[in-house]
């Protein structure tokens, strides 16, 4: 039996015995669908003129061709109204969590957008937003006790600038009751496969281990937090990293030396379960509107990174228009239709995201091949392989603005291998010279002939 095979079964034993320190394993049981897919954020209001969920249905065939495997949708509830930001206003604002944006259509639609995403083998995931409501959220009226007030008795935003929304308090227990019977709903009556989960760290972790259980007695259900933390995978399958985007960003800016990307992963390594799932990206909804899109961070660098996070452990995002080259700031509460077209990065996910569906070493978690190192001469080079069922991957990414030249070095090399982009073969050696052009990157594939 393969060592990490054997690894794995013996931390399964462990997780079934109840064993789960903080920086130790994740103790929830990840679906078994989940493993080697990659994540898409749909931005629903500006994804087609019609901004509702039939104009969107006819861009599925396209997400499953691209190798999508996740359908995140950003919320769809109603959004209030009282004190909204802009003319229609921020989809973190909810007015009621059991109903449907009118603005994007009915229920009913939104349930034969999931059954066509379903259709298709791929799986769907709404956000959910449970730190925070509408000032005109149902619950205002109806249950007032679930509110955080200040010594005078008002509602209280949970950041003083979002003034769109009050907090909600969680040492209300019949708060936690009521939320988890709306998040209930949604797997129940429209078959959804599981929840993005909004500032998730400001939500006691205790509910969404509670929340989670609930749910995974209906059906094996995905969780991925909007947060850091290894301890967050007692709750959820996935978290972002934030950090490794800012630090990307950094790279490309020449704020932060390409060791230090190396020390990322190896504090990671040391503190998140084996098991987490780590969710990759260079841009996403808040990134885009309010920091900027990828060009305006990553530069000359911005293709590079898109690869890098599609090949490093982990799962990809790919933001709404990414694949079609985005770069405009989306309007965060106006409309603003994203301009679709024809793009080099069309190509490029449908490659990547498509190659780790049928590559276990790409795959998520445990199911995936390790980030091993490959010894470079010239420390602006990071050079890995991934290998997991006889199947390995060999990335080499040059991370500067600068023409460089270096020696790679590894046990684990030799083989014959497949460029993945440009289909050319190569035969490599434990040991060779490579010259790499700014910014230029390799994503070699083991032939499986």
């Amino acid at each position: 039996m393969p060592v990490k095979k054997y690894i794995l079964l013996i931390l399964l034993f462990l997780i079934q015995s109840g064993y789960c320190p903080a920086q130790g394993l994740t103790s929830v049981k990840h679906p078994a669908w989940s493993y080697n897919l990659s994540i898409y954020e749909v931005n629903t209001r500006q994804y087609t003129p019609a901004g509702t969920f039939k104009a969107f249905d006819s861009h599925v065939k396209e997400l499953k061709e691209l190798g999508v495997g996740i359908v995140w949708f950003m919320p769809i509830n109603p959004i209030g109204e009282k004190n909204r930001k802009g003319s229609l206003g921020s989809y973190y604002s909810v007015k009621n969590y059991k109903e449907v944006n009118p603005e994007f259509g009915t229920i009913e639609d939104f349930k034969e957008t999931v059954k066509l995403i379903h259709s298709m083998g791929m799986y769907v995931i709404i956000d959910w937003v449970a730190n925070h409501t509408a000032w005109d959220n149902v619950w205002v009226k109806e249950h007032p006790d679930f509110y955080t007030k200040d010594s005078l008795g008002n509602f209280v935003p949970p950041v003083a600038d979002w003034t769109d929304v009050i907090d909600l308090n969680y040492d209300n227990k019949e708060l936690w009751k009521d939320m988890i019977d709306a998040m209930k709903f949604w797997v129940e009556e429209c078959d959804i496969d599981g929840f993005r989960c909004d500032v998730a760290g400001m939500v006691p972790l205790d509910f969404w281990k509670e929340a989670r259980t609930e749910l995974d007695k209906i059906k094996d259900v995905f969780m991925l937090a909007e947060a850091e933390g290894p301890e967050l995978h007692r709750a959820f399958d996935m978290t972002y990293s934030w950090e490794l985007l800012h630090l990307l960003n950094n790279v490309a800016q020449g704020k932060k030396s390409v060791q230090a990307v190396r020390d990322y992963f190896e504090r990671e390594n040391n503190h998140y379960p084996p098991d987490a799932y780590r969710m990759r990206f260079t841009t996403n909804h808040d990134e885009n509107a309010w920091n900027g899109t990828e060009f305006e961070r990553l530069g000359d660098a911005a293709e590079t990174f898109d690869v890098f996070t599609c090949v490093i452990p982990g799962m990809p995002l790919v933001y709404s228009g990414q694949e079609t080259g985005l770069n405009k700031r989306l309007k965060f509460f106006e409309k603003d239709t994203i301009q679709w077209g024809e793009s080099n990065y069309g190509i490029l996910y449908a490659r990547l995201l498509n190659e780790k569906v049928n590559t276990p070493a790409l795959w998520n978690g445990m199911r995936g091949g390790d980030m091993i190192p490959v010894k470079s001469s010239n420390e602006k080079v990071i050079a890995f392989v991934r290998e997991s069922d006889s199947s390995k991957v060999y990335a080499i990414f040059n991370l500067s603005d600068k023409k460089v030249r270096s020696q790679l070095e590894s046990s684990l090399i030799p083989g014959e291998y497949i460029n993945l982009f440009s289909g050319k073969k190569f035969r490599i050696k434990s040991k060779e010279w490579l010259e790499l052009q700014p910014w230029q990157y390799r994503v070699l594939v083991a032939d499986k002939k």
